[in-house]
């Protein structure tokens, strides 16, 4: 899968352009700004990497395979859209899977783990423009994904990670991302310990939702957030054993969902 996004290329020279005032507007009414924006992707720019995305979900849950060739056909047909595969009020991928009659589990992973590389390029330019104060949202300021993974970064503030467009943004450690819970008997952190003893899974009691979280402040030459995400599969497991979910799943959980 990172093969296939380390071999995208974009569709053109420069990323698409977006204005500050814009932005800072949108997000101060607590709006991603993909949402409702036009995008400027084809079909064509990521169906190598989509085409990859459903071999992997293929090999790790086989009985997906009549409706990622369901997908291949409507996508074909031109009946798919790149939008169906979006985020939307903290879910992804929620339309196509509904229009492919396809689990949701494996539609969102199939949705990041296809579209990453040219929304990642979509979004680039709109990044600087991200501060302090203007986004305090659990969900992603550029296309509104939940999270899938977290930093403690060198300051101690918390940041979140988006797999669907490589953004980032600073949050609340007292506060639920997934569900907004921000009562201390609500949140809990399970650590693992020993060789994992900068990782964390952070979860909640209220929504039952985790997500993963490194201190860098201790694991320094930790690797980027999907890097470090798709590296600990095990502490997933943990999570799914303790009766906890995540809403972007790994390959884990498309092999294990029913």
């Amino acid at each position: 899968m990172i093969d296939a996004w380390a071999a995208w290329e974009p569709p053109a020279e420069t990323s698409p352009r977006w204005d500050r005032r814009d932005c800072e507007e949108r997000w101060r009414r607590g709006v991603p700004i993909l949402a409702g924006s036009p995008l400027q992707i084809e079909a064509a720019d990521v169906e190598d990497s989509l085409a990859v995305a459903m071999e992997a979900v293929t090999a790790a849950r086989p009985a997906e395979a009549p409706g990622m060739r369901r997908l291949a056909d409507e996508w074909d047909a031109g009946r798919l859209e790149i939008a169906a595969f979006l985020p939307a009020r903290g879910t992804v991928g929620e339309a196509a899977a509904r229009h492919l009659g396809v689990s949701s589990v494996s539609m969102a992973f199939l949705a990041y783990a296809g579209l990453r590389p040219a929304l990642e390029w979509s979004v680039s330019s709109a990044r600087d423009f991200l501060v302090d104060g203007l986004w305090e949202l659990g969900v992603c300021p550029f296309c509104g994904a939940p999270p899938g993974f977290s930093d403690i970064a060198e300051d101690g503030r918390l940041r979140l990670a988006c797999h669907v467009c490589g953004g980032a943004w600073v949050f609340s450690r007292v506060r639920c991302p997934l569900c907004g819970a921000d009562e201390p008997r609500d949140l809990s952190r399970l650590q693992p310990g020993g060789a994992d003893e900068a990782y964390v899974i952070s979860g909640c009691a209220r929504c039952q939702g985790y997500v993963k979280e490194i201190d860098r402040r201790q694991r320094w030459n930790a690797r980027t957030a999907l890097v470090e995400d798709w590296g600990s599969p095990h502490l997933d497991l943990v999570a799914q054993r303790a009766g906890y979910w995540r809403p972007l799943p790994t390959l884990v959980e498309v092999a294990s969902s029913l």
